[in-house]
């Protein structure tokens, strides 16, 4: 009896040293599979930069847990995924197989459960339905489509009822001419329980209103449209009139350089008092996400903060959002937490009681 407890005492230390290994495991630990590296990352290979595959962050920090939810909702930053529907070997849905871009590795519902707070979708009629699709001329095609709107929003609809505390902004590049058409899609997914309505949107750069407000008044949902009539039409949203945003694509990566895209005011404009950064390549590349990913990401982030008059972004909007060679795009929106909530680099520095220095 006794030669058996040994070894299972024995069995049970290797069990458990394995477990403390997975759990402590740093980012850029070498890994053969993402069960050797900890919560919140992922085991990935970046090449060329590494040599072999590494730890790298697979999750974003919650700043409502972290520190609070008791701020403006403009005081936070939200990491933000470009054409979050173009998904890798997302099958058609139109029986004619798709030629065009993907933007993004996982699903909908996994980009919300990993810490994304926003989603840019482009909404177009297709098939007397609203479809997501890529296009060019502003119309959908069998070869571009992506899914009906109906099954995004669903996901959506469910993160949202799973996770009552958390809140959602989508980010429509709207093409939608059928009247209600997108209203009709909202009442169907069950989403339009959570609407945060255009009458409580602040004007002329004020404050929004504190998270945890709009969390017990389970207004939650945030949808802002790129179609001007749409506000007045469907109680959606005119983006430009909240929000101010920086060049997409090529133009918007190039280093030292941060300019409004052509439909927004001017980013230092602050009757506007959301800021949105994008930092995606006109053509999405996953080798060169990962390696993009990195300072250049961090200083863009700086450097539209000076040119937003002193404001640093409240979504930042990126193609592959998990490719990285560390802490990619979630490290990126920890930056941005950090300097809005407490001017320090890191959001974690933000914890009463943390052990990570603040460097602002």
């Amino acid at each position: 009896m006794g030669g058996t407890f040994t070894a299972a005492a024995a069995a049970l230390v290797l069990v458990m040293a394995g477990l403390l290994g997975a759990a402590t495991a740093n980012i850029g630990d070498k890994c053969s599979t993402s069960a050797d590296c900890g919560a919140g990352q992922w085991c990935f290979d970046c090449e060329p930069e590494l040599a072999g595959s590494h730890c790298v962050r697979s999750a974003a920090t919650n700043p409502f847990q972290l520190v609070n939810n008791s701020l403006p909702f403009n005081k936070y930053a939200y990491l933000t995924t470009h054409n979050s529907f173009a998904i890798v070997g997302e099958p058609s849905h139109t029986g004619i197989p798709r030629i065009t871009f993907d933007n993004q590795e996982d699903t909908v519902t996994d980009q919300l459960n990993n810490g994304v707070r926003a989603l840019m979708l482009d909404t177009y009629d297709f098939k007397g339905d609203v479809w997501l699709c890529h296009s060019s001329g502003g119309k959908c095609n069998d070869f571009t489509a992506f899914e009906p709107a109906l099954d995004t929003f669903k996901e959506i609809e469910a993160f949202l009822s799973a996770n009552p505390s958390e809140i959602v902004t989508l980010i429509l590049e709207d093409y939608v001419n059928a009247p209600n058409g997108l209203t009709n899609v909202f009442n169907a997914s069950g989403l339009q329980k959570y609407w945060f309505p255009v009458s409580k949107m602040p004007q002329n750069g004020q404050d929004w209103p504190l998270v945890s407000d709009m969390v017990t008044s389970n207004q939650r949902l945030l949808v802002f449209t790129s179609a001007r009539s749409k506000q007045v039409t469907e109680g959606i949203a005119y983006q430009w009139n909240f929000m101010v945003e920086n060049n997409y694509g090529d133009d918007g990566m190039d280093a030292g350089e941060c300019s409004n895209r052509a439909e927004s005011a001017p980013l230092n404009d602050k009757t506007k008092s959301l800021v949105l950064m994008n930092y995606f390549p006109s053509v999405p590349v996953k080798l060169t996400a990962c390696l993009q990913h990195n300072k250049g990401l961090t200083d863009m982030a700086s450097t539209c903060y000076s040119a937003a008059g002193n404001r640093w972004a409240n979504f930042i909007a990126v193609d592959y959002y998990k490719r990285s060679e560390g802490g990619g795009a979630f490290q990126a929106t920890d930056l941005l937490n950090g300097m809005l909530l407490c001017g320090c680099q890191d959001v974690k520095a933000c914890q009463q009681g943390s052990s990570v220095v603040c460097s602002a």
